[in-house]
């Protein structure tokens, strides 16, 4: 049964209307309702971690901070500034030096060169060898 209170704020511009006087009414519901509709702007802005972790983690982690033989030819000028590339008889790069552990193949490389580096590919060493350049590496 509706009590004339209740009657009386129903629909009127002073009372409350008819929701707004149940529970959550005018919040947009209790708790967390609403954060997956017309709460997400309030909810990815105030607590985006609220849903756990997401992503996975690599069970097989590469280490390897890489360099391509089409990066090497752009960066050899900026090496040469830093002091990584000596010339001389041949000019020698020293990418183990410069941070470098990986030499990959995609890329061409023109000119003699020794490079120093920990790993490099098959194909990068072909690419080298066929160009008339040598790589040391770690093995």
């Amino acid at each position: 049964m509706v009590r004339e209170r209740t009657k009386k704020y129903r629909g009127t511009h002073y009372g409350r209307g008819m929701k707004a006087g149940r529970g959550k009414g005018k919040k947009g519901g209790k708790g967390n309702a609403g954060v997956g509709k017309h709460k997400w702007i309030w909810f990815v802005k105030n607590d985006p971690h609220h849903m756990g972790k997401h992503g996975f983690v690599s069970p097989n982690p590469s280490n390897h901070k890489s360099i391509s033989l089409r990066e090497l030819t752009v960066l050899l000028s900026d090496l040469r500034e830093r002091g990584f590339v000596t010339d001389g008889d041949t000019t020698v790069v020293d990418l183990k030096r410069a941070g470098y552990t990986k030499l990959l193949g995609s890329g061409e490389i023109n000119g003699r060169y020794t490079i120093k580096i920990p790993v490099a590919t098959e194909k990068a060493i072909r690419k080298l060898s066929a160009a008339g350049s040598t790589v040391e590496t770690d093995d």
